[in-house]
């Protein structure tokens, strides 16, 4: 029955990747109506007692509220879930991106618990000068395969570093476990380096992964204050967080085999790389270099969706 109402919330989970919460947009009550379509006569009660054995947490209301919730939320939730299903029954990749949370490193506290036979010192103030550097982890999961792949930066979060860590993962693993693919779907955060509104962000994708390697990217956006239910923030960064609680991040070989040794019981791998290339902030991208990019805004919610396709005369 587990495995049943898994596959029922598949589209409808989010959750917190430092806190590891989850939880579900469905009610109890419909979701015991969806298992009765299937034969499973439960109570809302009893699915509960499920969820919270699967780690579903209930929320309470919180004082949060900075701004009003982006129009057309939930109109562009639910085109994200027919996007994913489409590509997924057509055989392309679909892959969840995001930057984790930038990790000064050095002995520095680190939250969560860990067993030990006593306590790890560090250092008593988080000073950025005492820091051997900033450890920028921009990931990509590929949610049909449950593997990820985290690019470790050293110098800045920019458009450049994140689409450049999306090609090499095409490169070495998405190219090779979908040989057949033409096209690939992207789910990204609504802001930041892979922001909806960031021009670089999309020559980029034109240049480095279209053009270059000759397939069609359509990119979905999560709105404003929906990056929660992005798969990336609950079925990888979550277990990253989880897997290095309570324990130093003192050098950058440490954080990569932290990551690279997360796994779960359903079988997650993770593959790290450190990137050592400078990336520069403030490249600007002028209304002629967007004319020439391939870019096909969608029918629904045009600002958060669009395709980019390989140009003939591309790289």
């Amino acid at each position: 029955m587990i495995a049943r109402i898994e596959k029922l919330l598949e589209y409808e989970t989010g959750g917190d990747p430092m806190t590891r919460l989850k939880w579900t947009r469905k009610t109890l009550s419909k979701i015991a109506q969806e298992l009765g379509r299937f034969g499973i006569q439960v109570s809302a009660n009893t699915v509960g007692r499920l969820l919270r054995k699967m780690r579903y947490s209930l929320r309470v209301n919180r004082k949060a509220i900075a701004f009003k919730s982006a129009p057309d939320r939930n109109e562009q939730m639910l085109h994200i879930v027919a996007l994913r299903k489409r590509f997924r029954r057509a055989g392309n990749p679909v892959v969840s991106v995001d930057t984790k949370k930038k990790e000064l490193v050095g002995q520095f506290k680190n939250g969560g618990l860990a067993w030990s036979k006593s306590p790890v010192l560090v250092n008593d103030h988080d000073f950025r000068s005492t820091a051997v550097g900033m450890a920028i982890p921009y990931g990509i999961y590929d949610p049909t395969a449950n593997r990820g792949s985290v690019f470790v930066g050293t110098s800045h979060d920019t458009a450049q570093f994140a689409v450049e860590s999306i090609s090499r993962w095409w490169h070495a693993q998405g190219s090779r476990r979908y040989p057949a693919a033409r096209k690939l779907l992207i789910l990204a955060d609504g802001g930041g380096s892979n922001g909806s509104t960031c021009r670089l962000w999309k020559e980029q994708i034109q240049a480095e992964i279209c053009d270059r390697y000759g397939i069609s990217v359509t990119v979905g956006h999560y709105p404003t204050g929906a990056s929660k239910w992005n798969p990336i923030e609950h079925r990888l960064f979550s277990e990253i967080s989880k897997n290095w609680a309570g324990r130093p991040l003192d050098s950058y070989q440490t954080i990569l085999n932290y990551i690279r040794r997360t796994t779960t019981l359903k079988g997650l791998e993770v593959m790290a790389c450190l990137v050592r290339k400078k990336y520069h902030t403030g490249i600007e991208v002028t209304e002629e270099q967007m004319k020439q990019l391939r870019i096909v805004p969608a029918r629904t919610l045009p600002r958060w969706n669009y395709t980019l396709k390989p140009r003939k005369n591309g790289n």
